[in-house]
């Protein structure tokens, strides 16, 4: 008698994996020292952690204790039961070849008669980072614990010497006391990681204030090119933005990722016109590379996930950033449709929070009919103001979102992409990373996401070759 029902999630997920191209992570295996124990057949271990994430065990010790008490989690093992350590070690290893394997179910999603294209809307969700907001120190506070701290550090060891004298006298020149030592290192320590913080928030703040530097650079040689400038306008323009990139290459040099049109920003820290941090720019102890973000009236320690979905909610691109906002990230994240899906969308709707001159300039440029609405009470006021060429460009947007068309069009944006986080959250209960760093975080997205489709396919019932 079988195990499990026929049809079986489980089952589904050993025949994808069958079928899948693990070949980075056989190679990573492969290239690693032969001595030691037999590794677990990385097909399997895929399989367990991909069928973990669909079913809500994240936890690298609860899918250890699944092999020996879920039954679907014994088939697809083997009867064998690897280490909790073994799993995560697999999950770090691997993160970025099992984030990759985004691109193969999407096309298995594709040939399940799922739609991977047309009409797609991007949205964004804080999802809590692995790390406490009470673990975050500002600027302005680490100095202050610097000096208070090196300060306490600088008396105890006056201290320790009159200890240290007394003590000579009293019980011999080879006897001293634990409890001030100790005392010590405990403050050292915190000193030492308040430092380490500090200087890694200032290098932020000068690589964010650079990048400043260099956008407006950027906006500046622009408009020069403008007709409508004037020789004098183009001139200053030209000067100004000269100024600008070489202060940005005296604060930082610039980021190699720039060029890259698929790479999501990140957090820009607060910083002085000299590059300074500002007193308020916070950085957390626990995950460093997260951000302090507002989430439905309160404030999280979190990554921006960002998604953008088809008509048939499948993920057809993901990225994750600590950068809250949501405008920089539309055309990275158009430029991952194109890259996983071969062509661009042919509408896209995306709320209030995307809307840019620069995006809607991107999406007419590219050829997608974008649909991003102003915020109600900045659609009252673009009557009431002078017109500039972003207002107009606003303007423009705001009466297609109004027509009647453009209604029914939007309309649908709630009910492709939101659904998608809420089926992530509760449905799959991914409600937080279980890694740290933003790398790392992102990858695990991406296998969140994986999963996600995975699900869609399993869901969709349909029996057709699974991979080309």
């Amino acid at each position: 008698m079988e195990w499990l029902p026929e049809g079986h999630l489980a089952y589904f997920i050993l025949e994808v994996v069958r079928e899948l191209d693990l070949g980075e992570i056989e190679a990573a295996i492969q290239r690693k020292d032969p001595r030691g124990e037999r590794p677990y057949a990385p097909r399997m271990m895929t399989s367990l952690l991909l069928y973990g994430y669909c079913t809500g065990t994240f936890s690298s010790r609860k899918l250890e204790r699944a092999t020996y008490e879920d039954v679907a989690c014994r088939v697809i093992a083997a009867g064998a039961h690897p280490h909790w350590t073994t799993l995560n070690g697999f999950r770090l290893d691997h993160r970025e070849a099992l984030s990759k394997l985004f691109v193969q179910i999407l096309r298995l999603c594709s040939r399940s008669g799922l739609k991977t294209l047309g009409h797609i809307a991007l949205d964004g969700s804080k999802v809590p980072a692995n790390a406490s907001k009470h673990k975050a120190m500002s600027y302005g506070r680490m100095k202050e614990e610097e000096k208070r701290l090196s300060a306490e550090i600088e008396a105890l060891l006056c201290r320790a010497e009159e200890v240290d004298g007394h003590e000579d006298k009293k019980f011999g020149a080879d006897m001293r006391g634990d409890e001030l030592p100790e005392e010590l290192r405990r403050r050292e320590s915190r000193l030492g990681r308040i430092r380490e913080a500090k200087a890694a928030l200032e290098k932020e703040a000068a690589e964010g204030r650079a990048a400043d530097l260099r956008d407006n650079a950027a906006a500046l040689r622009d408009k020069a090119k403008e007709r409508t400038a004037s020789a004098r306008e183009k001139k200053h323009a030209t000067t100004m933005a000269a100024k600008a990139e070489k202060k940005a290459d005296e604060i930082a040099p610039p980021n190699d990722d720039d060029d890259d049109p698929t790479a999501l920003g990140t957090h820009r820290v607060a910083a002085t016109l000299g590059g300074m941090p500002k007193p308020g720019a916070q950085r957390n102890f626990t995950d460093a590379e997260s951000r302090i973000m507002p989430r439905n009236g309160g404030f999280v320690q979190a990554f921006n996930a960002q998604a953008a979905v088809s008509l048939d909610q499948v993920i057809v691109a993901h990225g994750l950033t600590n950068d809250s906002s949501d405008a920089p990230h539309l055309r990275p994240m158009l430029h991952r449709v194109i890259a996983n899906c071969g062509e661009a969308p042919k509408i896209l709707t995306a709320d209030t929070g995307y809307l840019s001159e620069r995006n809607i300039t991107e999406c007419a440029r590219m050829g997608v009919d974008a649909y991003i609405p102003a915020r109600k009470s900045d659609a009252a006021k673009l009557v009431a103001v002078p017109a500039t060429p972003a207002l107009i460009t606003h303007w423009a947007m705001q009466d297609k979102v109004s027509s009647s068309r453009g209604k029914k069009i939007y309309a649908l944006r709630k009910v492709i992409v939101e659904p998608v986080f809420g089926q992530i959250k509760a449905a799959m209960g991914f409600r937080r990373f279980s890694l740290r760093g933003l790398g790392k975080a992102a990858a695990e997205w991406g296998i969140v996401c994986t999963c996600h489709n995975l699900l869609k396919a399993f869901r969709a019932k349909q029996r057709l070759p699974l991979m080309a």
